[in-house]
């Protein structure tokens, strides 16, 4: 079963621990989940137009709510967790074959790095320096970091060298996933199986 917001929250993947006083407001929210459905549609900065088509908030709340991006990205890192990332299904245990565990990593990164690109990407442009967006980042990514030491923990234990180690956490991140997809133009497959050999080699290599 997908694990639950409050589980991912438990696992570093969690809204930023803001005051309730900067946690978005309803308009805010809804401001949020649009943003993320442009993004997702484009690669280009929405207008405050098409904001106001997509969330159907009158366009002098949109520009008021743009003036603080730091608890718009909050609404977008929230939204991110509730649509994308509580979805996330519990990985093979530490028991199966490595040939199991392995394809469902790779399986299940393809889909969320496919899912969260676009905002990812275009919410990085509009939104660079933003405190809150670097921590959901951070805590995504010590997520990600710890589901791989979990998953091959096994393998793990035996591998000393420290630039393997930082070959493996590079191999299935993020940013190998968006220089395969987009600066050498790969297919979503040819994305998968090349991080899957990559993650394969380094992992069984004596």
């Amino acid at each position: 079963m997908p694990v639950d917001v409050a589980d991912v929250d438990r696992q570093t993947v969690e809204t930023p621990a803001f005051d309730a006083s900067a946690a978005p407001s309803d308009d805010r929210a809804v401001l949020a989940a649009a943003l993320v459905e442009l993004f997702a549609e484009s690669d280009t900065q929405p207008t405050p137009q098409d904001m106001v088509e997509r969330s159907g908030l009158p366009l002098p709340t949109v520009l008021h709510l743009l003036e603080d991006l730091e608890t718009l990205a909050v609404g977008i890192f929230r939204t991110q967790i509730e649509r994308v990332w509580s979805q996330l299904e519990p990985l093979p245990g530490r028991d199966a074959p490595l040939p199991a565990r392995l394809h469902a990593l790779v399986e299940q990164r393809t889909r969320l790095f496919e899912q969260v690109a676009p905002t990812r990407r275009v919410a990085s442009q509009i939104m660079t320096g933003s405190p809150a967006l670097q921590r959901g980042l951070a805590r995504s990514e010590a997520f990600l970091r710890r589901q791989v030491t979990e998953v091959f923990e096994v393998e793990l234990a035996t591998v000393n060298d420290p630039d393997r180690i930082a070959a493996i956490d590079f191999a299935t991140s993020w940013e190998a996933w968006e220089a395969l997809r987009r600066d050498s133009r790969h297919s979503v497959g040819a994305a998968s199986r090349i991080m899957c050999v990559t993650l394969e080699t380094l992992l069984t290599a004596p």
